[in-house]
């Protein structure tokens, strides 16, 4: 299988192999690299072809017409999502943190409170910091195993003085697939507090067999006028270096305040990211994402297994992503302990749990994104470094 093949990350500049030692203390010649969000997986053939086409033909100007592109956009919702989208409410951005960060430029000012759903991405919380806003953090509670979100618990933090909330849509780093009833909930929690809703989606595509991702417009029409959807080929198809995103705003006074903000910073997209994206959003890139999803959750079941037979570890079932999220608190260790145990024992690079947020004291983030070779690996590492405990 395509998604069995070893490639060799190291020394080639990669973040998440190049710079672990650096970062977490795990050298790379005999380490495992669990923690940055890209996959060790090779990209569909069509984008590799396209972008050697752009090579062959000097394609390295500024990009002109990107109707090709748009529509790729337009089939893949369609066809992946149900979900209509206009052209005109697609904007390019230079990923989707940047897209954050344009959001918060837009629609909020200096000081206004800006919500979060936590443990989340820690992309959130550093660029609502570095924008001069406040945080809010709002914490998902967890029950029957996964998290559940806590309407009442929020409603009750809320002041007055909030502009913002960010969804996460399917989670990271827990791995749930929101159901429309809590999306409907999250809908009226920003109706009910005046808030605009930033819907990151940038994981939909990565669903497991069995669930079904809704996308946020789909659910109520009515969040139209405070609603900027977040989309991106980065994730789906292993090509997050490209830092290519899409702010899908449907509604025309949002857009006209967005696009204000594109030509006031002079945003202009990736020449080759407009080449890869129709390549990826096709019937091929389709076929893979579909095999991706497959193998993604032959190796969530295989790291689930192992994890959760080690005393004290807990892995949260996955619904979607490849970001699987390990509780430790049943050892009784300090975060130092176990931290020390993963990365220098098993010698595996994981994301520290605080830096999503509050919740995340006692986890950590494994990337399940690489051949199922290493994920056995990964296993039988740390049932070694926690041996003691079986």
């Amino acid at each position: 299988m395509k998604f069995d093949e070893i490639i060799d990350f190291r020394g080639k500049h990669t973040s998440k192999w190049d710079t672990m030692e650096k970062n977490l203390g795990v050298a790379p010649k005999d380490g495992l690299a669990m923690w940055v969000a890209d996959m060790e997986f090779r990209q569909p053939q069509g984008m590799i072809d396209a972008v050697k086409r752009a090579a062959d033909n000097a394609l390295f100007t500024y990009f002109g017409d990107a109707g090709d592109y748009n529509a790729s956009i337009q089939w893949w919702m369609r066809e992946r999502h149900g979900w209509a989208v206009d052209e005109k409410a697609i904007f390019t951005t230079h990923g989707l943190v940047n897209a954050v960060s344009m959001c918060l430029e837009t629609y909020t000012s200096p000081g206004d409170g800006v919500v979060i759903f936590t443990p989340v991405y820690h992309a959130f919380a550093r660029v609502i910091r570095a924008n001069d806003r406040r945080l809010v953090e709002c914490p998902l509670a967890i029950r029957d195993g996964v998290y559940q979100m806590d309407f009442d618990t929020w409603d009750a933090q809320m002041t007055g003085t909030e502009k913002m909330a960010i969804l996460c849509s399917p989670h990271n780093p827990g791995g749930r697939v929101w159901t429309r009833a809590e999306l409907q909930g999250m809908a009226d929690f920003a109706k009910r507090h005046d808030l605009i809703l930033i819907s990151d989606e940038v994981h939909h595509d990565l669903v497991y067999p069995g669930q079904k991702h809704i996308a946020m417009p789909l659910v109520d029409s009515s969040i139209a006028n405070r609603l900027i959807v977040l989309t991106a080929t980065s994730k789906t198809f292993n090509v997050a270096g490209m830092h290519c995103g899409n702010a899908i705003i449907h509604d025309e006074g949002l857009r006209a305040a967005y696009a204000k903000r594109i030509h006031q910073l002079s945003v202009s997209p990736n020449s080759l990211s407009m080449h890869m994206t129709p390549a990826l959003y096709s019937p091929e890139g389709a076929a893979w994402v579909d095999e991706l999803t497959a193998y993604l959750a032959g190796n969530h079941r295989l790291f689930l297994d192992g994890i959760n037979a080690i005393p004290g570890l807990r892995m949260l079932p996955m619904q979607a992503t490849y970001l699987a999220w390990v509780d430790f608190s049943g050892t009784g260790m300090m975060r130092e302990e176990f931290a020390a145990r993963v990365a220098g024992d098993a010698k595996i690079a994981a994301s520290p749990g605080p830096v999503f947020g509050a919740g995340g004291e006692s986890f950590l983030r494994f990337n399940i994104a690489m051949p199922r070779v290493r994920i056995a690996d990964a296993v039988e590492r740390m049932q070694r470094a926690f041996g003691d405990l079986q």
